[in-house]
């Protein structure tokens, strides 16, 4: 009688690692392909995973294909989008100073220095470059009830737009728009219209808000995209058509040109601006040098 004895059979290695969630995961892509292993634990502390050498090139291919496929599983933690500034923006001292200012210019008289040289004047942009009024007229008001519906109104949609834009970047881009929005008005109407006030710059924040909302949604063309522009539209309505006084031309051109502007400062590059203090800083002063420069000019001899 012949006794014949069995050798083992060979053995060869698939995949090493020193994970064993790794190794578990590959164990069972193995398993689920009917595939024979065997998992060693070597004294470097790796698993390696084993399989008889006449299915290695089988097992391999099996791994290599779940690894392809799982390549970028489970995807990257996506860092928390940052939607607002952390520091609190000064609206308290922004809405104080446009109270104070009226304190010093009064309601509109035409025979005082502020409102002749500083209020808003079609005719006297249009064909006398006095481009400056398009950005003093928003710091002067009619009488205080003016005063104090943009301070009330404006001031909450302000501080909720530079918690959002930053102080800086904010004012700069509220000066840009409001300015805008009455240079549009100025042409569509013509030399003869005048205006003051901040109103025009609410409205903007409006359009500003809108926008951003919109580029804010992760899904922006649906339905939903719809509901901030309605929002300012209702606004409009509520708040910028009604009143002997009213000047429904700056409401609506500072509404759209908010979000024109909305549009142009939400794209990604300058997105990311609005998060460097640097860049905060010296909006701001550029913000504070237009502003100082549009009076210095309204109230110098040689712009009369």
């Amino acid at each position: 009688m012949e006794n014949t004895i069995n050798e083992p059979e060979e053995e060869s290695a698939v995949f090493n690692s020193t994970s064993n969630s790794a190794v578990d995961t590959c164990s069972l892509v193995l398993s689920a392909k009917s595939i024979g292993h065997r998992i060693s634990r070597q004294q470097d502390g790796s698993i390696t995973i084993l399989v008889p050498a006449a299915v290695k090139e089988a097992a391999a291919y099996q791994l290599d294909c779940y690894f392809r496929e799982n390549r970028n599983w489970p995807p990257p933690d996506r860092p928390a989008r940052m939607s607002t500034i952390s520091a609190t923006p000064p609206t308290f001292w922004l809405i104080a100073a446009l109270a104070l200012f009226y304190l010093v210019t009064g309601p509109w008289d035409f025979r005082s220095v502020w409102f002749s040289s500083g209020a808003g004047d079609a005719s006297a942009i249009l064909y006398h470059g006095q481009w400056y009024r398009l950005v003093t007229a928003l710091t002067l008001h009619a009488d205080v009830s003016h005063l104090l519906g943009n301070c009330l109104i404006g001031g909450i949609l302000l501080h909720f737009f530079l918690q959002i834009n930053g102080t800086g970047l904010g004012l700069l881009t509220l000066l840009v728009s409001a300015a805008l929005g009455n240079y549009v008005n100025v042409l569509v109407h013509g030399g003869n219209h005048l205006f003051v006030g901040f109103s025009t710059a609410v409205f903007s924040i409006i359009g500003l808000l809108s926008i951003h909302q919109i580029l804010e949604q992760r899904k922006p063309f649906g339905i939903r995209m719809f509901i901030p522009p309605m929002a300012g539209a209702a606004l409009l309505a509520m708040l910028g058509s009604s009143g002997v006084r009213t000047d429904l031309g700056g409401h609506l051109f500072g509404l759209l040109a908010g979000m024109g502007c909305g549009l142009l400062f939400g794209l990604e590059p300058l997105r990311r601006l609005r998060f460097s203090s640097s860049v905060q800083t010296c909006c701001f002063l550029v913000a504070l040098a237009i502003l100082l420069l549009s009076w210095n000019t309204a109230l110098s001899p040689r712009s009369g």
